[in-house]
This record gives structure tokens, sequence and C-alpha cells, in this order.
């Protein structure tokens, strides 16, 4: 692994890397179209603001696959907190219908969610499988 992939922070030299997955609500099949390209935005946005650099993205019908490299000081669960949080706030403003759909429930997003971490031997091979997501017919 080459230096330059390595972050440098007071004292310490770090790579963190999360492959996340999450779903809608009961899993259904509302990430699409619109809906599809502000979450997009969305993400990479809130990426941004939180230092948190984006290495991939899919968004599928039911599902989000996210590659992320982020500091040291930020856990994994709040990594995903901070994602989905902000995302189902920003969607359910610019979707009323969207919320409205959820209304019985209140909320976007299933509780539950996969992180995984990413070492550098598998971080092509994690984005490569991310990438063909849209094209996998199972």
């Amino acid at each position: 692994m080459s230096e330059e992939q390595y972050h440098s922070a007071s004292h310490c030299k770090y790579l963190i890397q999360y492959h996340i997955i999450w779903c809608p609500k009961f899993r259904f099949s509302v990430l699409s179209g619109n809906v599809e390209t502000a979450l997009k935005h969305i993400l990479q946005r809130i990426c941004n603001d939180y230092k948190y650099n984006m290495k991939a993205l899919e968004v599928m019908p039911d599902h989000i696959h996210i590659f992320v490299d982020v500091p040291q000081t930020v856990a994994p669960c709040d990594v995903v907190r901070t994602l989905k949080s902000i995302s189902a706030i920003e969607l359910f403003k610019a979707f009323p219908q969207l919320k409205q759909f959820y209304a019985k429930c209140g909320v976007l997003w299933s509780r539950g969610y996969f992180v995984s971490t990413v070492g550098h031997i598998s971080e092509a091979t994690v984005v490569k499988y991310i990438e063909e997501q849209k094209n996998y017919d199972g």
C-alpha cells in the first residue's frame, strides 16, 4: 500500500473504510427515478459536510450500497446514523409523497444496516461489487 493512501492526524496514520448497506422500511422499492437521483446528491453532500470520502455509491430500488473513507474519530455507527438520519429528513422534505407513503410508521429507513471494514487489498473488489449491483439479476 502506498504512503499516499493513508491519512495523517496528530500522532497517527490511518485508513478507515466502510462498506455500508441499508434499506427503506419494509424493504419497499421506493428509491428510483427522481428519488434515486436526489438521494445520490444528498448522500454526496452529507459526505462532503462530514469529511467522509465517498469511494462508491449505488442506489437500488430497495437498498443502498455506499463505500466511504472516514476520519479516525468517527465510529461506524455514527457514520450510518448521520447518513440515514439526514438523508431521510431531506428526502421527506423533497418528496412529500414519500413522507405520505410512510406516514403510518413515520420513518423512511429500516432500523438495521450492514457495515464492514474494508482493507486495502479488498478495496477494488468492493468498488467493483457496488458498481455491478445495477447489472445483477438476482
